[in-house]
């Protein structure tokens, strides 16, 4: 047996990087892991690969921007599966990246907050009565360093992650059956970090394909953090409180 045999997983940015990463993990560890995406390509071959190892999986595209969407989606999940046991929240994108506050275009914040903060907010606010009605949920929250314990190459992301971090400890009384824990990954080498350090090279004049080669070499796997989600997301995590951070 597993150490998530047979519990409801959802995660949101489940199709890459960390969220596709802890799909993976989530299903090898025996869960009925639901994907959640925006990216339905991306999505739907994660599903297929989680399948095509004997484990259980379903894909529901989702933009986290819309109300609308969101209530739809996770009143399907819910109405499936009864309950939520576990819902990680990783859907984020970064814009505005190494531009000063007077540089910042209003679009790029809005962007950036409504999906990692407003998309948090929504998420959360449909999933709750179905992680409710589980015995003994968790929460995770995938935030960063980046606003919590340091700066950002954008003020919209820091912000917006600074937020996050700021509503687990509404979530602790609000969700009292619900074990909350807001994560804060260092330097992964996912999409969207690759992206941003290809951002950077371009803005200092460097050569930006060689500057992702190399951090690919030098940041974290996804891997690394999806056991990590893993773990908290078990029983084994049981002991475990507040913000986590990992490299």
């Amino acid at each position: 047996m597993g150490r998530l045999q047979d519990r409801v997983t959802v995660v949101t940015g489940g199709a890459t990087g960390i969220g596709g990463a802890t799909c993976k993990m989530f299903a090898e560890e025996g869960a009925i892991t639901v994907v959640v995406d925006y990216n339905q390509a991306e999505g739907e071959k994660g599903v297929e690969r989680i399948r095509a190892a004997g484990g259980q999986a379903e894909f529901h595209q989702l933009d986290v921007r819309s109300a609308e969407d969101t209530a739809q989606v996770f009143q399907r999940i819910g109405s499936t599966h009864g309950h939520i046991d576990v819902l990680v929240c990783s859907a984020g994108v970064l814009m505005g990246a190494f531009q000063g506050i007077e540089d910042l275009q209003e679009d790029a914040w809005d962007a950036t907050i409504d999906t990692n903060l407003k998309g948090t907010f929504l998420t959360t606010k449909f999933a709750a009565p179905w992680l409710r009605r589980a015995q003994h949920s968790v929460m995770l929250l995938i935030a960063s360093g980046a606003g919590v314990r340091g700066g950002s190459s954008s003020y919209a992301y820091a912000a917006s992650k600074a937020g996050m971090h700021g509503m687990q400890y509404n979530f602790a009384t609000d969700l009292s059956t619900t074990r909350v824990h807001v994560i804060c990954p260092g330097g992964i080498a996912s999409p969207l970090k690759l992206l941003n350090v290809a951002q950077g090279a371009t803005a200092r004049g460097d050569d930006a394909d060689a500057a992702v080669n190399q951090a690919r070499k030098d940041l974290g796997d996804p891997v690394g953090v999806a056991r990590i989600l893993t773990f908290l997301a078990s029983d084994d995590g049981d002991y475990v409180r507040g913000t986590i951070f990992t490299r």
